[in-house]
Formats: structure tokens, sequence, C-alpha cells
């Protein structure tokens, strides 16, 4: 389920989605959405999309578990100072 787009600019900056991409998205007028820009260009998604994207990048990483570690560490080297 992918494919390619084409829109114009328009006044103000608005953007009309292709109906065939708001369809599949199941978005609808009123829909909040999120631009995430990145290297490669900017990307939409809806908030519930753009949470289980942040939560599919941390998958498996201990964020928590090394921010306590690196605090830990920063702390001793205080210390030892």
């Amino acid at each position: 389920m992918s494919g390619t787009f084409h829109a114009v600019m328009g006044d103000r900056g608005r953007l009309v989605v292709p109906a065939e991409v708001r369809a599949r998205q199941g978005w609808t007028t009123g829909t909040p959405l999120v631009l995430v820009e990145g290297e490669t260009g900017v990307t939409f998604m809806t908030r519930e999309q753009a949470k289980a994207h942040v939560r599919a990048q941390f998958r498996g990483s201990h964020a928590v578990d090394d921010l306590i570690a690196e605090r830990r560490k920063a702390a001793q080297q205080e210390d030892a100072e």
C-alpha cells in the first residue's frame, strides 16, 4: 500500500491531499496531522501514527537505563574532581 502522488502548493501554503490517499488513510476533514521533517523529506501522519512511529524507533532500546548510567558516570566524574 504505497504510491507516488502529485500535489501542488496552493496559496497560503495549502496542500490538497489526493482523495485516494485520504481514503486509504482514513483521513477526513479536520483530521489533525503531524508533519515530520527528516533528512529525506517530510512525512505526513496522524498523531497515532506518529506515536507508533516513535515507539517503533525506540523498541528494544533501553533509553532510560542508558540515561541513568550516563548520569551516574557524570556524577562519579564530578565527585572525583
